[in-house]
Parts: C-alpha cells; structure tokens; sequence
C-alpha cells in the first residue's frame, strides 16, 4: 500500500477505502471561541468511519496545579505536559493511549482533516510524525474538498473501536522548548517564523496574550498564506519559492516555526516538507508560554 505521509486527496482517500485498506481518518474540526462547536459539526456531517479528536481534550494535556516553586505538579511523569502555552502537547505516553483508546494502530495509514484550512489537523498530523508514525497524511483541501468531490458524508457518532496498542518510535520531526529558542535568540544557527496574523505579530492586536508583539529576530508567515484561494495548498514549487524568498538565504533546516500556542504554525511546518525543504523543528509553547515567561525579550513592529 502506498504509504501517505504529506498530502492525500480526496480521490487517494476514496481509493484506500475502496481498497480496504488498513486506515483510520480523524475529523480534527475546532473553533477556538466555541470549543464545542468542532464536536458539533463532526456529528453533523463527516467522513464516513471517522473519529473525532478534540483540540483541548484529546490533542493537548491538562495544565497541573503549579507548586510553591511554580513548577506544575503532577501525580504521574506520564502525565507531565511535553510542551507549555495554551495548548500544552501531552506526553507521548499519553498520546500513545489516546491512539490505542480509539483503536489506531502502528500498521494503520492515519488521514486528518477539519474544516479550517488545516489549522487544527495539522496538530494531529505532527504529533503522528512525533510518534515517529510516518503514515499520516492530511487531507488536502479538507472536508470541503470532499465534499465537492461528491464524495458521501455521515452524521451522528461512530461506534466505538475496539482498544489497539499503539506503541511509538523515533520521533520523525523536532520538538523545540522555550530554553532552547531563548538561548539562541543570536544565533544563525536558529531562524524563527511566526505563523500569526500580520497585525498580531506586528504588536497591534493581541487577544489572547499578557504581552502583544514577536519574538525578537521572527520572520512572519502566516500560515493561511500555504493555501490556495480553494482551500488546497499551493502547488510545491510555488512554496518553495515563497519560503525561500522569506529566509532570504538562510538555512531552511535551521528553521523553527511557531505562532500564539503551537497549533496554527504547524502548516508551515507541512508546507516546508511539501515544497521539499525538510522537516523543521516547533516551538510547541510558541508565543503564548514565551509571552507568559519572566524576563524574556519582545519586540513589537516589523523586522528591520
């Protein structure tokens, strides 16, 4: 079976199913203001078979109550969140037992979607490759492309998958904490790129965050810039030009992409692989644990 490990159309994906294949297809569909709204939707209208994973409660950890040092406590190491910002990245222990609670296993082609220009299935498709589960694809274009496919929708919920054990391996992309970027803030060996919207990054507006601006030294490239004005991504060779047009001749391998808490930025991340530009590491906690860190730089304006 060909493995998918970027991109997937709806036609590819119709095949596997025709096909039987060995597959699992997650509906990733989220809106940060109404965070039930996701579930909605997928109950709805989805991809026939497929399951829903919630941005907060299956994709994300939850924050512990932090002790008199501000360390965050918890009764577990497993439990310890491998990432900070809004969105914490759970442990990989802990996400393996999502993956087997829903029946996903090591042998399984994985296909994620939603219905918001990949922002939120891009989280699910990185932490597959973090598990070093080189079988997950996103599916271009996402439901809307399926479904102007003529391609079949259910509604309601699935029935429940028998238990799996996901086991995980090396990890296939570079997870970055906020140490790590700090202490390289000069380096060259180290070139930063901001998913958020101009006007966020600039310091004009922030919703979200105590402090408004960028980390010093971020390109920006905001991540609904991948897509085309139908939803799909550009065609390779048109991100490639455009990603390196933003480096300016810097290294893409040195590459760490980020935006407000590690979700958004990750269609960089696929974008840079589509146009052939390797994987680049992610800086989970992004601007919302780096903005919330005592004594850490910011900047406010456009780059020099």
């Amino acid at each position: 079976m060909t493995t998918y490990s970027t991109l997937i159309t709806a036609d590819e994906l119709q095949a596997l199913m025709d096909a039987k294949a060995k597959l699992m297809v997650f509906d990733c569909s989220f809106d940060l203001m109404k965070p039930e709204a996701g579930a909605a939707q997928y109950r709805e209208a989805h991809i026939p078979g497929a399951v829903y994973a919630h941005l907060d409660a299956d994709l994300s950890a939850r924050h512990g109550a932090p002790g008199p040092d501000g360390r965050v406590i918890v009764a577990h190491e497993a439990d310890r969140p491998a990432s900070g910002g809004r969105h914490p990245l759970p442990s990989r222990e802990k996400f393996a037992a999502w993956l087997s609670s829903v029946g996903f296993a090591g042998d399984m082609q994985a296909v994620v979607y939603d219905r918001n220009g990949a922002n939120y299935c891009g989280r699910l498709w990185w932490m597959l490759q973090w598990m070093g589960h080189e079988a997950a694809a996103v599916l271009d274009g996402g439901l809307q492309a399926w479904q102007a496919a003529g391609r079949p929708v259910a509604s309601g919920d699935e029935p429940a998958h028998f238990q799996s054990h996901f086991e995980p391996g090396p990890p296939r992309v570079a997870l970055v904490d906020t140490r790590t970027v700090a202490a390289r803030l000069d380096d060259p060996a180290q070139t930063l790129i901001d998913a958020r919207a101009a006007p966020r990054y600039r310091g004009e507006v922030e919703p979200l965050d105590p402090i408004a601006g960028h980390i010093p030294g971020a390109l920006n490239r905001p991540f609904s810039d991948n897509l085309a004005p139908d939803g799909r991504f550009k065609p390779a060779a048109q991100l490639r030009a455009e990603f390196e047009t933003l480096l300016g001749g810097r290294d893409p391998a040195t590459v760490v992409h980020h935006c407000g808490s590690g979700v958004s930025a990750v269609p960089n991340v696929l974008a840079m692989r589509i146009a052939g530009l390797g994987s680049t590491g992610l800086y989970a906690g992004s601007w919302s644990e780096w903005s919330n860190t005592p004594g850490l730089p910011t900047r406010q304006g456009a780059e020099p």
